[in-house]
């Protein structure tokens, strides 16, 4: 079935795209969590109008790009988002985001692929850097604020960020060592399952051997029974 992102959704498509889903995809996790919607003909054509206008306002040759570069080169895009004490973002800010923000705030239609980074995962100042035409690019700069407040100093930034960075490190840590002692156990269990395996069929083994051996003294040993239709022994 067809679906209208809402959302980005990766390796899925950019917000506004109509892409195709399984209709279970598309039921049990889209549409609940409102990542798409469906398709219908009338947003479909909404979409294609809107885009149809932007389009408009695209760099359609080299100058006209360079032209657009010198514009953005002097935009500082500005993002309140909800933050955790960290930094850390309740969401990101996405390539979606950003080429509506310029839209928005200089009514230039930029490629929303072109957009060469991936979602922004946290307070801080960042490069955006664009591909507005063959051989014509800009970086954007960028602040993604605390909703409500301001960026702490640079400095205190990149202290929240390389605390964040060594938690990551150390949890990642943790998480190889606890992986090398699951491995490990494992190996181990095998080992001595194999070593069991071993072991009963060495004692299946001498079970064979010792019936055998009772089989052949039984056969050795038993007495000698003449048949009925042998002639008697001489007096």
């Amino acid at each position: 079935m067809q679906v209208i992102l809402l959302k980005d959704v990766e390796k899925l498509g950019l917000r506004g795209e109509v892409v195709d889903v399984a209709r279970g995809y598309a039921r049990n996790y889209l549409l609940p969590r409102k990542l798409a919607e469906n398709a219908t003909p009338a947003r479909v054509a909404e979409l294609q109008k809107v885009d149809a206008e932007r389009a408009k306002h695209e760099a359609r040759s080299a100058e006209q790009a360079q032209e657009i570069a010198e514009l953005l080169g002097k935009t500082v895009l500005r993002f309140e988002v909800k933050a955790g004490p960290t930094g850390s973002l309740f969401g990101s800010v996405t390539p979606s985001d950003i080429a509506d923000e310029i839209w928005r705030t200089r009514k230039v239609r930029v490629d929303r692929r072109k957009i060469a980074i991936d979602p922004l995962k946290r307070i801080g100042r960042f490069t955006v850097p664009i591909e507005l035409f063959q051989d014509v690019h800009v970086e954007v700069k960028t602040l993604v604020v605390p909703e409500g407040g301001e960026l702490p100093p640079e400095e205190e930034l990149a202290a929240i960020e390389a605390a964040e960075a060594e938690a990551a490190a150390a949890e990642a840590a943790a998480v190889a060592e606890a992986a090398a002692a699951h491995a490990e156990a494992e190996a181990a269990i095998a080992e001595a399952i194999a070593v069991q395996e071993e072991l009963e069929e060495e004692e299946a083994a001498e079970d064979v051997e010792e019936d055998v051996e009772l089989a052949t003294a039984s056969t050795t040993d038993a007495p000698f029974t003449p048949d009925d239709d042998s002639p008697p022994a001489a007096a």
